[in-house]
């Protein structure tokens, strides 16, 4: 029997699963306006967005943690 594929969560990280904190998620959701999420102001390791599922590129943010967790990994 075939499964039906889960859908994307879009508040949780695709990488870990953690609350990824979107602040544009959080306001569609909630319809109150939020300051700009921690994203736009964040550095991004190369390559960090191309290692994304497929399904996943556009449809949910990364968690601060795993951005910072590439960062880190990318230095050594």
């Amino acid at each position: 029997m075939p499964t039906t594929p889960n859908p994307l969560d879009p508040t949780r990280c695709p990488l870990c699963g953690a609350d990824n904190r979107c602040a544009m998620e959080i306001e569609r959701e909630t319809g109150q306006a939020q300051p700009p999420c921690w994203c736009v102001n964040a550095t991004f390791a190369p390559g960090l967005l191309e290692s994304l599922p497929e399904a996943a590129r556009g449809q949910a943010c990364l968690c601060a943690g795993c951005v910072a967790a590439a960062l880190e990994a990318g230095r050594g």
